[in-house]
């Protein structure tokens, strides 16, 4: 249920709202906006007509209920848009982040060079695997710990916040100590131990969708981390699994504008994973940026051709530097009047 306060509504009135949500058996999760304060209840078998009852109370605009399973991820609870700040770095506060690195660490000099040439070219963050959950038992895995300090090195260097992929909770810490962004794979997006765990680290989580997951899945997915005490949550839409062969995963671009009109929390988009084919990053990075998009994750290697993994949708540095000028330009006059004639 939600509790709108009033306009003026006391410290005195919201207080004693909170603690009759508790006393109801229910969360309370208060949202403070410029104009008026929400209070959330959630949780469950709490006595929900306690909760109803509040709406005589002082200070009570209304109580309603949530509409969607997710609660606390919803615009419903919290109409403004989060900001998340990683490390300086803030996503969703109407800039275009792009966040840009190897799949995997591989060696010093490529992690060094692809920093520098991905900072240079405009990338906010640096990505880089240290763990890598790979198909086959028998494919590079990543080189651990040994990654992890070469990213530290990396951000120390050239000032570039580092988000990279956590896999279990027994690499939570060692991942904290080294990394700005945690990134929960595709594969681990409900795997709901390590989502508990991270909800409890203070660290901001990159959280890609399942290859098979609805859009309320992938929400629901965000509510244990928000729902166990992290609101620092960007989602990311990494592609589905269709019945199309020729890329890698349908890049769903309609759901990241449903995640933004659905939930408050900023969503970026993943095209290398999204389409599996470098020549379709750029297109499909525009496209992202013009549906309103908070940024972009993307694979970027000094030679994709002998990358340990995910070379064939890796781009150069040149490669690169071409995609983030084409971000950086206005709409053409006639795609513009397109726009305007579509909405007619």
């Amino acid at each position: 249920m939600i509790i709108n306060m009033r306009e003026r509504a006391s410290d005195e009135q919201i207080q004693h709202i909170i603690d009759r949500v508790k006393e109801a058996g229910f969360q309370a999760h208060i949202t403070r906006g410029s104009e008026r304060t929400i209070v959330a209840a959630v949780g469950s078998g709490g006595r929900r007509h306690e909760l109803e009852a509040l709406a005589a109370a002082a200070g009570v605009e209304e109580v309603v209920p949530i509409a969607q399973p997710f609660k606390l991820v919803s615009r419903q609870v919290k109409p403004q848009r989060s900001v998340v700040d990683v490390a300086g770095v803030h996503i969703g506060d109407g800039s275009f982040v792009v966040i840009a690195g190897p799949c995997s660490v591989e060696s010093e000099e490529q992690l060094f060079s692809t920093a520098k040439a991905v900072k240079a070219a405009g990338a906010k963050l640096l990505r880089g695997g240290a763990y890598k959950p790979r198909t086959s038992p028998y494919e590079f895995q990543g080189l651990g710990v040994e990654a992890l300090k070469l990213l530290r090195q990396v951000r120390e260097k050239f000032g570039l916040p580092v988000v990279t992929e956590v896999m279990g909770t027994e690499d939570v810490e060692v991942i904290c100590e080294h990394a700005d962004m945690l990134q929960v794979g595709a594969r681990n997006m409900q795997n709901f131990n390590l989502l508990r765990r991270l909800a409890k680290v203070d660290k901001p989580i990159l959280l890609k969708r399942g290859p098979s997951a609805s859009v309320k899945e992938w929400l629901l997915a965000a509510e244990y981390l928000l729902a166990g005490g992290n609101p620092n949550v960007v989602l990311c839409e990494r592609g589905i699994k269709t019945f199309e062969t020729e890329t890698r995963n349908t890049l769903d671009l309609a759901s990241v504008a449903l995640a933004r009109e659905l939930s408050h929390l900023p969503v970026v988009a993943d095209p290398s994973h999204g389409t599996g084919r470098r020549s379709l990053i750029p297109p499909m990075s525009r496209a992202a940026a013009a549906l309103g998009a908070d940024g972009l994750i993307v694979e970027v290697h000094p030679c994709p051709e002998r990358a340990l993994s995910d070379g064939p949708q890796s781009l150069d540095f040149s490669a690169f530097e071409g995609l983030m000028r084409s971000l950086a330009e206005p709409l053409r006059p006639e795609m513009v009047k397109e726009v305007k004639m579509a909405t007619v």
